[in-house]
């Protein structure tokens, strides 16, 4: 068992970038790609993530002089919001974590076979967002089996989401014969901003509001692109944040250029994507018939090739942080939800269909409770990390710790306590 968790983890833990390009090759030989082909292929993923990391680390870097003008108005919180690379990084340490992987694809496999599923899910990265929520129930109620349970059953129900949301998935973002295998996301911040739109279908007057950047392009030409609104967007933060000029305009030039390259990167991505698609569906009408349908499980970061995604972001950003500072009983000030909003955008951006103002609203919306759960689970999320061997001296949570089934993890603990 030690031997597997050591080999799984050390896989893991060369990032999106070196596994893709693993499984893509395997996959290729799997669907009887030429050996060629499926090196190709896998290589192309792997360059389409390395392009992505780049472009979301600019944006990152970009947006963090306005980040540290809020954190230093800050006081008074009392719980360290980790930011998911820690908090995933601490799930495998639990001694089932290198079964979630082999028994997650094998069933993945027999339920496509069995024609319950049509979602084939190689987004192996993100098998992290299975094992937190078992590693947190195995650490707080010292329970093996219900880690190993509760991971492996959401590996699964990844793929029953996949193949709810794969029309919208792919009619909003274009991305033929995908859909999006991240549960955190498919199952927790989906459902949320598709109940915020529908309350918003009733309020008059904002139900009308419709601005898109496709719209706002036809109307207003050059100010349209997104490139310019990239531009006037980083420059509006850097005022409202009293950044310098020499400041200012980086942060500007910085957005902008994330608006025009990550359009670009996910093309890249789908480029290796799409003959392993291709192979993949040929071989299973050959073995189970013409009315045979495969989808490839992916990132939600497929979906950053959106520019709207990035405008979401930007905006949303210093929305969420103003929000942590004047909101009562906000224990956490939210630096490792910020790297997160970029990912939730994909799901409001995509419930909205583009609608820029629908998809703030629901995002900060959704940062707001999710900063609330955040406080409400950290108990729980410090014993889970700190038998896991992260050093903290006080309390921690993230994001990734508040979806519904770590939150009735935590309150079944405190109950069973």
């Amino acid at each position: 068992m030690e031997t597997l968790q050591n080999i799984m983890q050390t896989i893991t833990s060369m990032g999106a970038s070196a596994i893709l390009p693993l499984v893509i090759f395997i996959l290729g030989i799997v669907f009887r790609m030429r050996v060629t082909e499926a090196i190709k292929a896998g290589i192309t993923v792997g360059i389409g993530f390395i392009g992505l990391t780049l472009v979301v680390d600019l944006l990152s870097e970009s947006l963090q002089p306005a980040i540290d003008y809020y954190s230093n108005i800050g006081s008074g919180f009392t719980i360290v919001d980790l930011g998911w690379p820690a908090v995933g990084a601490a799930a495998w340490v639990a001694p089932f974590a290198g079964l979630v992987i082999p028994i997650g694809l094998v069933l993945n496999i027999l339920l496509v076979r069995l024609k319950w599923t049509k979602t084939l899910n190689v987004d192996i990265w993100n098998y992290m967002h299975f094992l937190v929520p078992g590693a947190l129930a195995y650490f707080i109620l010292d329970n093996f089996l219900i880690g190993l349970v509760v991971s492996v059953s959401l590996s699964v129900l990844a793929l029953f989401v996949g193949d709810k949301i794969a029309s919208d998935w792919q009619k909003y973002y274009g991305l033929e014969d995908t859909t999006c295998t991240t549960l955190i996301h498919t199952a927790w911040t989906l459902p949320f901003v598709w109940i915020i739109n529908k309350i918003i279908d009733h309020i008059p007057g904002l139900k009308y509001w419709d601005i898109s950047l496709e719209k706002l392009q036809k109307r207003l030409g050059l100010m349209g692109d997104p490139a310019i609104i990239g531009v006037i967007v980083g420059l509006i933060l850097g005022v409202l944040t009293k950044q310098d000029i020499t400041t200012i305009v980086p942060m500007a030039m910085g957005v902008a250029g994330v608006q025009v390259l990550l359009p670009k990167v996910v093309g890249i991505l789908m480029e290796g994507l799409t003959p392993i698609g291709k192979a993949a569906k040929e071989m299973m009408i050959k073995q189970m018939g013409d009315d045979a349908e495969l989808i490839i499980g992916m990132d939600c970061a497929l979906g950053l090739g959106d520019p709207a995604t990035v405008t979401v972001t930007v905006v949303t950003i210093p929305l969420t942080m103003l929000a942590a500072l004047i909101l009562p009983g906000v224990r956490t000030f939210p630096i490792g939800i910020l790297t997160s909003i970029i990912y939730m955008t994909t799901m409001s951006v995509m419930v909205s269909k583009g609608n820029v103002i629908r998809a703030v609203i629901s995002t900060l919306l959704f940062t707001i409770v999710v900063m609330y759960l955040g406080g409400y689970v950290a108990p729980g999320a410090t014993e889970f990390l700190r038998g896991a061997g992260v050093n903290l001296t006080g309390q921690g949570t993230d994001f990734v710790l508040t979806g519904p089934w770590e939150v009735i993890v935590y309150w079944l603990s405190t109950v069973v306590k």
